[in-house]
């Protein structure tokens, strides 16, 4: 389109504030996500072992907190089988004085940092804390709103850098919390502050039910990272040893003062959003079916194997760690949590309002009560108390 001005027009010259303040090209993502695997790149064989490891501790740990959903052990569960490279990559590229900021799907990530896979399923349990101390554990509570997370971190890392503190946050969220403003804002606030923060977005396809044509248009969402200021990586999600690389490469970046970055990790999530979904109502079986080709623990067993790093026996092995993690989850999470009701009143406040003392005293007459009957029907039949089954066995 030709643009006619009138003769002797005044043409704007914007002082340099108004002009690019830095060149975009060094911002931009790869064309293609970045990998590592089936590639000639020379690799270290401890690394690749120890996230074989975790990859294979992490898949039997989805299935297993699965299988406690479906026996009423868990409220709900949002699996990550599929995800495991991004998971356990994100968890690994971090030094013991940094944080890790978990969206409500990334309890693989919290278990593969060292915490108690129990205590990281407290919440999805329906327990009233997170189950873990974070200060002492330097991971975010699992965030079940979407991407709040995320000027969580921003505020964190950029505290740190004020005080002098060598820490970096690195803060997980999926493809449809890029739709939230909480993202936005965060990556705003970030590249502007220059903090130490990675944002690593694992880009499974879906947001529930929809699609990632329908939350954004954008080329990649790596390059949403260019319109803030700060670099985008567009990576493998099923490659754990990328996914690695890249992460490691951004935290080290980070924290060296070059300020914030965003990692796409292109993946898939393989079950359904959680046990409540039904994923055949917006997905084909043969789409799922093509993503396993590129499942993440078998692309890794593979490679290991190619470079002689792998044999029968390590696979085993690696099976059997994964099995006593398992184990003990199960007979763990089958024990009868001890219940303190009163606990319900406890740090909601700093001083209770007197509606909340009042419920709190309803309540405590209530139980006195209760236990008052229980008591007294326990006496007047001579029963021990203990529940019996017909044959008399105790329960």
């Amino acid at each position: 389109m030709t643009v006619l001005e009138q003769s002797g027009a005044y043409h704007l010259a914007p002082p340099p504030a108004w002009r690019p303040r830095r060149d975009p090209a060094p911002l931009m993502p790869d064309g293609e996500p970045f990998r590592l695997l089936g590639t000639e790149a020379e690799l270290e064989g401890a690394l690749l072992r120890e996230l074989y490891g975790q990859l294979v501790r992490g898949r039997r740990f989805n299935e297993q907190a699965t299988a406690l959903t479906k026996q009423g052990r868990l409220a709900v569960y949002p699996s990550s089988t599929g995800q495991e490279a991004a998971e356990v990559a994100a968890a690994l590229a971090l030094r013991e004085q940094d944080w890790l900021f978990p969206s409500y799907r990334d309890t693989l990530a919290a278990v593969a940092r060292g915490l108690d896979p129990v205590a990281v399923l407290s919440l999805l349990r329906g327990d009233w804390h997170s189950g873990y101390d974070p200060r002492a554990t330097r991971v975010a509570p699992l965030s079940t709103p979407l991407a709040t997370q995320l000027p969580h971190a921003v505020g964190l890392a950029h505290a740190a850098r004020l005080k002098g503190d060598d820490v970096v946050a690195l803060a997980m969220v999926g493809d449809g919390g890029t739709s939230e403003g909480d993202f936005h804002e965060a990556l705003n606030f970030a590249a502007v502050w220059q903090a130490p923060v990675v944002f690593l977005v694992q880009n499974n396809g879906f947001a529930i039910s929809v699609p990632l044509a329908k939350q954004t248009a954008a080329p990649s969402l790596a390059h949403k990272a260019v319109g803030y200021g700060m670099p985008g990586r567009l990576v493998d999600g099923n490659d754990a040893a990328a996914m690695h690389h890249v992460l490691t490469d951004a935290v080290e970046r980070a924290r060296a003062g070059e300020g914030p970055c965003l990692v796409e990790a292109v993946t898939y999530r393989l079950e359904a959003h959680t046990n409540a979904d039904d994923a055949t109502r917006y997905r084909e079986a043969a789409e799922v079916e093509s993503w396993r080709e590129h499942d993440p623990v078998a692309l890794m067993e593979r490679e290991l194997r190619s470079r002689g790093l792998l044999d029968d026996d390590g696979v085993r092995e690696a099976g059997e760690a994964a099995e006593r993690m398992a184990g003990d989850l199960r007979e763990r999470m089958h024990q009868e949590p001890e219940l303190a009701p009163m606990d319900l009143f406890d740090h909601v406040f700093a001083r209770r309002t007197p509606q909340l003392q009042g419920q709190a005293e309803q309540l405590r007459a209530e139980l006195a009560a209760a236990e008052a009957e229980h008591a007294g029907a326990a006496g007047g039949s001579g029963s021990t108390g203990h529940r019996t089954d017909d044959q008399g066995s105790r329960k």
